[in-house]
């Protein structure tokens, strides 16, 4: 039987964000959404009118006996650039923020390690560490949008940090 947890990433479009940890060893299930902001149910609508104070991230659902929370935060980091603010790529807004939204603190001091890691290293790390909010499901066709409509992503790219 798995051992179920669960990680939430903000790193840009989620659509991209999605496509990596979709692919990641022992990630059961993942799920674009929209996390951080005021607004009760935002829409994908007003979310990019920046009304609503939320990021585009993805709920990571994993087997924690496959793999490990440290792993898919290293594979965060790797997947977008965390040194741009609000921004990856041509994507611009608040909501392509770059923001790791922890559920416990265990989390929180695993993603504050990997953060100082970077930054010892020279890097000038925008990324957030944010105690996890309500998360709100995206639209249905946001859902795997790089598996069904083909593809790979415009704005993350795989980069070896660590």
């Amino acid at each position: 039987m798995a051992t179920l947890k669960t990680a939430i990433f903000a790193s840009g479009c989620f659509w991209g964000t999605e496509y990596f940890f979709e692919k990641a060893e022992g990630v059961i299930s993942t799920q674009v959404g929209y996390i951080g902001g005021h607004k009760e149910n935002p829409t994908y609508k007003e979310v990019c009118a920046h009304t609503t104070g939320h990021a585009e991230a993805v709920k990571v659902e994993y087997d924690a006996d496959q793999t490990d929370y440290e792993k898919l935060a290293k594979l965060f980091f790797e997947t977008h650039d965390p040194t741009h603010v609000n921004r990856q790529g041509p994507d611009i807004g608040e909501q392509y923020r770059t923001e790791i939204f922890y559920l416990d603190e265990e989390q929180k001091e695993i993603a504050e390690k990997l953060i100082s890691i970077l930054e010892e290293d020279g890097l000038k790390v925008a990324t957030k560490v944010t105690k996890a909010s309500k998360f709100w499901d995206a639209e249905d066709y946001h859902e795997n949008y790089y598996s069904n409509k083909g593809g790979t992503p415009y704005c993350h790219s795989y980069i070896k940090r660590f």
